[in-house]
């Protein structure tokens, strides 16, 4: 079954109407089979019902961001195992192999073991989420994102009571992956990490498609880490491997520049990095004219996010 949440910014002002008008006939033969690449198997094709409980609104100016087509969000993404520039990252990714995906899940948990993607999702009710999504190097879209809670997963493999950290590891296709081939700048595979109360929060998903339709290759196809109130780079793609562990994992940009990437990496106007201030973002699809919006802590999602962080200086823990 897919529920579709409610708009935190109006479809219109997200997609292009071709898109959105067809995204239920879309997502019904995602449901139903009929998209191959991820095996994405029915829950219940036949409940159509629609619900929208609602997502977070962060100052209220929600309806105001320039809207975002979703073929500038498939050509404009940051993944450096391929190249280090946006469009030939998009070329690029079409070589990585996505058939009969697996996910390791193991360490601090009962039901250790590797599993198929399509048997995850079996297990899954599918939603559409409508979130911000802000890059450190200042720039910002929006993103109908479809997936489900990743503590959904995480209870499901039980965790013990040493898991205090999870840790994501990225697809290692050096073959495919010119980068990943050639040992540039980061360490190979990507590593990501969250603090367990933050892989917990219903905010944080893992996502298997987006506009309706099946999660594309350079976006992170076909099983990716969404966290909206964290930078980008925080929302790791082509997962292949979740690990519950007892200390905070090296991060790959924690590893490759400490003083600039944070382990935390919250969206914060206040903390700049050294190369882009974060006081302000720039608007994907926005017009030449359009004014740079203020960013907003945690992303605009610190109504339900701030508790995390009550007591921790954002400065020092970045």
């Amino acid at each position: 079954m897919i529920i579709k949440t409610k708009k935190d910014i109006p479809a219109s002002e997200i997609t292009d109407p071709l898109v959105f008008n067809n995204r239920r006939k879309i997502i019904k033969a995602i449901l139903a089979g009929a998209v191959t690449g991820i095996g994405i198997s029915p829950v219940s094709a036949a409940n159509n019902s629609i619900a929208w409980p609602d997502l977070p609104r962060g100052d209220g100016s929600a309806g105001l961001l320039t809207p975002t087509p979703a073929e500038l969000v498939k050509n404009y993404t940051n993944y450096y195992e391929f190249a280090f520039n946006k469009q030939d990252s998009a070329r690029l990714a079409q070589n990585l192999r996505t058939d009969s995906w697996t996910i390791e899940i193991g360490g601090e948990v009962e039901n250790p073991g590797i599993y198929y993607l399509e048997d995850v999702l079996r297990q899954q009710t599918l939603q559409e989420y409508i979130y911000r999504f802000r890059c450190v190097e200042g720039w910002s879209m929006v993103v109908p994102w479809v997936g489900f809670p990743l503590s959904c997963l995480l209870k499901f493999v039980k965790p013990l009571s040493g898991a205090l950290f999870v840790k994501f590891t990225a697809v290692h296709q050096p073959e495919v992956m010119p980068k990943q081939r050639r040992n540039a700048m980061l360490e190979w595979p990507y590593v990501e990490g969250l603090r367990m109360d933050e892989a917990m929060h219903p905010l944080t998903i893992l996502a298997v498609g987006m506009y309706g339709s099946i999660l594309p290759k350079q976006n992170g196809a076909p099983l990716r880490l969404v966290v909206p109130w964290k930078y980008g780079f925080k929302s790791i793609k082509a997962v292949v491997k979740i690990e519950l562990v007892r200390r905070p994992p090296v991060t790959s940009w924690c590893q490759f520049a400490p003083h600039e990437y944070g382990f935390y990496s919250n969206v914060n106007p206040a903390v700049a990095h050294p190369r882009w201030s974060q006081s302000s973002e720039r608007q994907l699809g926005s017009g030449f004219f359009t004014p740079r919006r203020k960013t907003e802590l945690f992303n605009g999602y610190g109504e339900q996010v701030a508790s995390l962080y009550r007591d921790m200086d954002l400065r020092h823990f970045f």
